[in-house]
């Protein structure tokens, strides 16, 4: 039997036990459903074969291999990662298209007795519910764009809202970066897995209530916002935090806790300024980063780098604005702040 989703909610729904992706592993790699595993039926390199013969020899002779390929990596996932299920397992298996891959794997699972449903149009479907959720659907709920200097505590005031009956997208979080040179968090998704967990965030949203998010640049890391969130978050009213320059600096100390104790690629990423900034001025930063002068370095990036580009993008910006004193920055205030932006955003809608 194949499910057909409608919407991005139907996955949850349905409570299978498992998701299986059957696709060849760079295919998962690139993006897959929310929680399904990896088991393919074709490697990537015995996916590549198999197209080449059906192009250059026949469609005949491609499938003849393919169903001995598949064959043989169902049984090992028989004996291995599947050895162990019991015989109410419900899983749910599919391909890129719902076709011949998820299609094999489906039958030999349903003849062992296992209740396996596979997906109609496969992971292509899918993301067509992504891409009508990110590229052609308006934000459903009233956004109200939480801005402020860098090192003003945004993110973690951010994930203090919800305690105040707000909605928040976590940009940063979906996009596993701080969105400047300094942010990096490791790897990053995908394009397409980004517009995946954003697609989710937004089909979420409860259309009565605010949603909050920070403010960004249209891309963060890598990872580029979709032109509707993008759009929504230009023309949405702002709360700005304000703090004192030392007390950014402080915080940015905190935050960045990972770039500081790397002192080779906090070095890599100073000099990737150097087109913007002047030799001597590079040179100082260089030189604060080795002498374990974090907080000076800090409030010389804000100063000279961050503060007058936030400044420049802001002027350009006409929306309506709440300004909200952070004043300290340390742990135990944040909660009165976020309060206080909570209030702040109540006022502006």
């Amino acid at each position: 039997m194949a499910v057909t989703l409608t919407s991005l909610s139907d996955l949850a729904g349905y409570g299978f036990d498992d998701i299986i992706d059957a696709r060849a592993p760079a295919e998962y790699a690139e993006d897959h459903l929310p929680g399904a595993i990896s088991l393919p039926v074709l490697s990537d390199a015995e996916r590549a074969e198999v197209g080449t013969i059906y192009k250059q020899v026949n469609p005949f002779t491609a499938k003849k291999l393919g169903a001995a390929l598949v064959s043989r990596n169902v049984a090992g996932h028989l004996l291995g990662p599947l050895a162990d299920k019991p015989g109410g397992w419900r899983p749910l298996v599919y391909c890129w298209r719902g076709g011949q891959r998820s299609g094999s794997f489906a039958i030999i699972l349903s003849q062992i007795g296992w209740r396996v449903e596979t997906l109609k149009g496969g992971y292509k479907a899918w993301r067509s519910l992504v891409v009508h959720e990110v590229y052609d659907t308006p934000v459903r709920a009233p956004m109200v764009v939480l801005d402020g200097n860098t090192g003003s505590a945004k993110t973690e005031i951010l994930k203090l809202l919800p305690a105040h009956g707000l909605q928040v997208i976590d940009l940063e979080g979906l996009a596993n970066h701080r969105g400047s040179l300094f942010g990096a968090m490791g790897p990053q998704p995908s394009q397409k897995a980004f517009e995946g967990r954003l697609a989710q965030a937004l089909a979420a949203l409860d259309p009565t209530r605010p949603v909050v998010v920070e403010a960004e640049s249209s891309k963060i890391g890598e990872c580029r916002l979709p032109p509707e969130i993008w759009k929504a978050m230009t023309r949405a009213p702002r709360v700005a935090l304000s703090a004192a320059p030392a007390a950014r600096a402080q915080y940015l100390t905190t935050a960045y806790a990972d770039m500081v104790a790397d002192a080779a690629r906090l070095s890599r990423v100073i000099d990737l300024l150097k087109p913007l900034h002047a030799q001597e001025v590079i040179a100082e930063w260089h030189a604060m980063a080795g002498a374990g002068a974090f907080a000076d370095l800090a409030q010389g990036l804000m100063e000279q780098h961050y503060d007058p580009r936030y400044a420049k993008h802001r002027a350009r910006i006409e929306v309506r604005l709440a300004e909200v004193d952070a004043g300290s920055l340390r742990p135990e205030t944040l909660p009165d702040t976020a309060a206080r932006v909570a209030g702040a955003v109540q006022a502006l809608l």
